[in-house]
């Protein structure tokens, strides 16, 4: 059960075959967000906004995206889940992730910044990096990388 404030969103069928040929057995794709983003889940927030969007228009500059597709983004991202914030998130993601591997078996994750289309996925066959679920609750900051696919096994 994901915690409060997290949620899960199916991705769309092309991301999801894209996604499946990394992990055949995969039964769902999804994205998880917290509020519009997943930027808690892999960063803390600046405590000042302005930072924090510093940051991100950065990273949008530098994947060329035009100034209304940027402001997009940094809506999406300034939305927050109601009520407070439950507690760290990385701490709180990684719970799920092994709780998740106990139940579930073999999970693969990919974090992956902005929307990238389908393409931009690895190519079936790039070797991930496996994690074992003690792995990800010992290290909560770092058992996932960016761009690169990792599973998580019990």
């Amino acid at each position: 059960m994901l915690p409060a404030g997290l949620a899960a969103h199916p991705v769309e069928p092309a991301r999801a075959a894209a996604a499946r040929s990394l992990l055949p057995s995969a039964q769902t794709v999804a994205v998880l967000t917290v509020g519009g983003c997943s930027c808690d889940l892999v960063r803390p927030r600046d405590p000042d906004p302005r930072e924090d969007e510093r940051h991100l228009r950065a990273r949008f500059g530098r994947m060329r995206l035009p100034r209304d597709e940027i402001i997009r983004r940094l809506e999406r991202h300034r939305r927050r889940p109601a009520g407070p914030a439950p507690g760290p998130w990385p701490q709180l993601l990684a719970a799920f992730v092994a709780e998740h591997a106990r139940n579930a078996g073999p999970t693969l994750y990919i974090l992956d910044f902005g929307d990238p289309p389908p393409s931009a996925l690895p190519p079936a066959g790039t070797p991930s990096l496996t994690r074992t679920a003690a792995e990800v609750r010992a290290r909560p900051d770092g058992w996932l990388e960016e761009g690169r696919p990792v599973l998580v096994v019990r």
